[in-house]
């Protein structure tokens, strides 16, 4: 059944949910709709840990030491987690990643100062580095999609 909704009305409608959900926007175009769908269930998956990308580790660990966290910091593409070790080939954006007013690139290791990373916690922090990256990448494809607001 066809509705006819009087323009006044659909404007007015449209203006109270734009105060409401401000950072939502409606879609003329349903193939922008379904593109920015499908790069936002990228996202979900990826900071979730679910999809299958995060397992693709670009960031290495050197072993040789006792893993424990002191001073996180980042130099030349590595995250030192105390003087001798550090995961190599971390990016900058990465490291430099914020959500939500926080680094959890950074966040991460601080919060395990003074404790030993076991082999479980190496893991866990390389597919950290893989979402930061991954979420970093589908953000620059997000923003190069024209978005037609109605």
């Amino acid at each position: 059944m066809l509705y006819y909704i009087h323009q006044p009305i659909v404007k007015s409608i449209k203006n109270f949910l734009k105060q409401i959900f401000q950072r939502y926007h409606i879609q003329k175009n349903a193939k922008t709709f379904w593109e920015l769908v499908k790069l936002g269930s990228q996202i979900r998956q990826i900071h979730l840990l679910e999809s299958s990308k995060v397992e693709e580790y670009i960031t290495e660990f050197n072993i040789g030491g006792d893993c424990i966290v002191t001073k996180p910091n980042y130099k030349d593409g590595k995250v030192y987690i105390s003087e001798t070790q550090y995961f190599e080939n971390v990016p900058e954006v990465a490291w430099n990643f914020y959500i939500g007013g926080y680094q959890p690139a950074q966040k991460w290791l601080k919060d395990r100062k003074d404790r030993k990373l076991e082999f479980d916690e190496i893991a866990h922090y390389q597919k950290i580095i893989v979402a930061l990256s991954e979420t970093d990448r589908i953000m620059k494809e997000i923003n190069k999609i024209e978005i037609e607001n109605i």
